[in-house]
Parts: C-alpha cells; structure tokens; sequence
C-alpha cells in the first residue's frame, strides 16, 4: 500500500544514520516530508563515534531521491531552543507537522562515572520530552507520536548493571515507556495518538562498533561484528542477533499512518520473542 502518509510531515531526531535515517526514507517512501535534526558532533562520555556531518547530507539527498522535501539541520535534544527553532522552520517550510519521531538515543554503557549516568539520562529522557515540548505548538487532531525505548533497558539485571552509563540508559529508557504511556492519556482527548517501541538489538552505529564488539566479546583480541553474532543469537528466542533498521521504521510508518488511528498508549517490544517469557521492569501495561 503506497502513500500511507501521503502528504503528512515527520520530525524526527537523530535523522543523520541508523533507525533515525530509515524512518525518515520510509515516511519519505510513503509520502511525507522530513523534518530532520542530529547533533553530528561526539560526546566525551560516549565511547563510540556519533554521526558526522556527511551522513545527514545523505538522509537529505535519500529523502530527495524518493521525491519528498526535507529540512535538515544540526540540533542538539538537550537544548529545548535550538529543537524548537528547527521544528518552527521546518513548519514553516512545509506547512504542517503530524508525525513526531522521538529517536535520538546515546550508549554509555561500562562507564561507572556521574557525568555518563548525567549524559545518557539528558540525551535519552530529556530530549524526549523536549523533542514533544518543541513539536506541541504545532500538533492537531490526528497527529501520532512515536517514542524510541529499548528491549534492554526492560530487563532488570541487564544494561542497568553496566556501569552508571549503563545505568543512565535503563532509567532513561524505562521513563520514557513511562513517559508515552501517561502522555498518550493526556492527548486522548485532542485525538493525537502516542506509542513507544522497544527494539531489542540494532544494527547501527550504537551497536556496530568497536567499542560493543569488545563489550560483547571480551575473549577475544579484536572482535569484530560477526564475533558478536553468537552472544547475541544465544539471548534471542528467534536466533536474530540483530534487527535492521528498516525493521524498525516499517512499524514507525503504520504508526505514523492512519491505519493506527485509535492505536494509542503501546508499549510495543520488536524483540524477536526476547521478553515473552520475561517480566519486565518498570513499564506500564
């Protein structure tokens, strides 16, 4: 079914690389236009590399190539003005906002100081909400909110154990179930939906790199992606190691469609059957 959100517009955070890029071709695939922000700058706190200028340019000329317009710039979550200032030009630019993506998301996991539990908790819980805070003015009946949670941050004893950084992530994450599930009740009434996924393993640049190679495979000298595989087969009921971005973004467009319209207030576990049998931590029902 083509133009599933034909003529809607998406903001989306961390739009440069990975799940943020996909979402933002697949809408454009589907028939919006894109509002894309990305910090394209490191973290110090962050043991991996954050996406660079030149990998936003391509979410921008991959929107284009599909035919939508986009508006592209270098935001920072964390600072509630600048988003602001990006989604009002962006408005400006094309029109209306119906589809907010609140995906920007950062990993400190094995980190055991304050300022990696600090980083993570303003990256992933507050820029969430500022992501929302900035969108808000804009939002009319029919608008549909998604929220970027995670599979891990669900299980007690897993990435909470990893450190302050780690830590950070499962408050984070677990607010933000929290967060999407009370927001949905709060914009019931004006017909705007909100969900959250949480996706069990990515492949991108969180978790391609070396820094989690060597995180998932410490018995080895220089792991690589595929000495991952079998540590993270072994935790999936579905013997997926990873999913693809895509995976992702093909729920994020049903969400984002009318075909979700009285679909609010979801915590939704894309985790190839990874919590069935788990009772997990701190989310809603």
């Amino acid at each position: 079914m083509a133009g599933r959100v034909e003529g809607k517009v998406a903001f989306i955070t961390g739009a440069a690389r990975g799940q943020g890029q996909a979402h933002a071709v697949r809408l454009a695939e589907e028939g919006a236009d894109i509002i894309a922000v990305d910090l394209l700058d490191d973290i110090a706190t962050v043991p991996y590399p954050l996406a660079a200028p030149e990998e936003l340019e391509e979410t921008v000329r991959l929107v284009e190539a599909r035919g939508r317009r986009i508006v592209a710039r270098r935001r920072d979550v964390r600072d509630l003005a600048g988003l602001q200032a990006a989604v009002d030009e962006g408005v400006g630019a094309l029109g209306r906002l119906d589809i907010v993506v609140a995906n920007a998301g950062i990993l400190t996991m094995g980190l055991d100081t304050a300022q990696a539990f600090l980083d993570v908790i303003q990256v992933n819980l507050s820029g969430v909400i500022n992501t929302v805070t900035a969108a808000e003015p804009h939002l009319t009946e029919g608008a549909s909110i998604v929220l970027t949670g995670s599979t891990a941050a669900l299980l007690a004893g897993s990435v909470d154990m990893a450190g302050a950084g780690g830590l950070g992530y499962a408050h984070a994450k677990r607010q933000v179930a929290r967060f999407g599930h009370d927001l949905a009740r709060v914009y019931a009434g004006r017909q705007i939906r909100v969900n959250v996924i949480h996706p069990t393993n990515v492949r991108s640049g969180m978790m391609d790199n070396d820094y989690m190679y060597r995180a998932f495979r410490p018995d080895v000298a220089e792991p690589t992606a595929e000495d991952m595989i079998p540590a993270l087969v072994a935790k999936s009921p579905m013997g997926v190691p990873w999913l693809e971005p895509e995976d992702i973004a093909a729920l994020v467009v049903y969400l984002a469609s009318d075909e979700s319209r009285w679909v609010t207030g979801q915590q939704i576990k894309l985790d190839g059957g990874q919590l069935g049998p788990i009772l997990t931590a701190g989310v809603p029902d």
